[in-house]
Parts: C-alpha cells; structure tokens; sequence
C-alpha cells in the first residue's frame, strides 16, 4: 500500500494547524496511520532552518538565500520524515508544502517561477502532493488573526500587499490544477471549516484505500 500526501496551504491565520489536527483525529477513527508534520522544519535540523527563516533579525536575509533555506530544510524533511511515512502506507498531513514556496517566495518575494520549479524538481524529483487543501481567507482578516496570537515572525511583519500576492498565487495555482486543490473559505466559523472538512473525508479514505 502507498501512502498518501495531503498538504495544507494558506496565508497567516487560516487556521491550518487546528484543521490539521482536527483531519489527523478523523482519519485515525478509520483506522488510518496518520503522520503530522511541518514546513518549513519536520525534523530537528529542518527546524533549525525554521528558526533562521522565521526570526526577525538586523541582517536582512536576500530572496534568494530565503528561497534556497526552504529548500535546504525540504530535502531533509522529505529524506527523513515524508518519503519513509508515505513507503509504509500513512496519510501524510502537511502544514505547508511547496506551494507555500511559490505563494511567499514566488508571489510575495517577486522570484522567478521557473527558479522555483527547477528547485522542486531537484529536491521532490516526482513527488508531489496528492491533494492540496487551500485555506483561504482575506488578507486583513488572517492579519488581525496572527497579531491576536502575539508577536509576529519575520514574515508576519511584510505588509498588506505582500500577503494579497500570497493569496493570489494559491488561488492562481488552485484554478490552475483543480484535480489536485480543494479551496475551504477559512474566513467561515471553526465549525463551519470542520464541516466542510467532514465533507471530505470519505473522498480522502477513498483515496487511502484505493
């Protein structure tokens, strides 16, 4: 049995790692071997990198050395965590993946798609994700979201135009490859969110056990 890849996209204050959490606790009532993990980080040295992208600092970091930490940490988090999860079988939960490179780092930073791709194709080969879920919300409402949580990260703090080209890519990427992206409006209540996760959830057994 294969494994499968489900990764979790959005912008700050989408509520991805709550829905994350919620998903993994209905699959497990299937039966289901879930693994949850994280990008960037998933393992120690990955986390490390986290910490490096994440911390506000005197130095500003170029696009390009940002682009390629992202990288760095996804090629150890996929040889150690992903790709031995998804050989024995398990649903892997994503918090953030590669679409995440091309909303921030593609979209927010302005760098060149084919940059990217050419960094993808290098690092994943041919995997990719089998279902990618888009929590989308406007961006003046998932701003409010994360300074309510305290204080804010290196990316937190870019402005209101940075964050609209972040949730122009994914919803450009969602349109782009229907089959593979499901848009949950995240600006709904938690419960109304879940809901619409549990809507899904025979589709993603299906495709578990198929």
């Amino acid at each position: 049995m294969s494994g499968l890849f489900i990764t979790l996209e959005g912008p700050e204050g989408a509520g991805k790692s709550t829905n994350r959490e919620y998903l993994a606790a209905r699959l497990r009532e299937q039966g289901i071997d879930v693994l949850l993990t994280r990008e960037p980080g998933g393992t120690p040295l990955a986390e490390r990198v986290r910490e490096l992208l994440l911390a506000p600092s005197d130095e500003p970091m170029a696009s390009d050395t940002e682009l390629l930490l992202v990288f760095a940490a996804r090629a150890q988090h996929l040889a150690q965590v992903i790709v031995p999860a998804l050989d024995r079988g398990a649903v892997v939960l994503c918090d953030r993946f590669t679409d995440a490179t091309y909303a921030y780092q593609g979209g927010g930073r302005g760098l060149d798609v084919e940059r990217i791709a050419q960094l993808e194709t290098f690092v994943q080969g041919s995997l990719r994700p089998d279902l990618t879920l888009v929590f989308d919300l406007p961006v003046e409402v998932g701003l409010s979201r994360a300074a309510a949580r305290g204080r804010l990260d290196r990316f937190e703090q870019e402005g209101r135009g940075f964050f609209e080209a972040v949730r122009a890519t994914y919803l450009q990427r969602a349109e782009a490859a229907p089959a593979r992206y499901r848009i949950l409006d995240a600006s709904q209540s938690l419960e109304a969110v879940q809901r619409d996760l549990d809507a899904l959830l025979p589709q993603l057994v299906e495709l578990q056990r198929g």
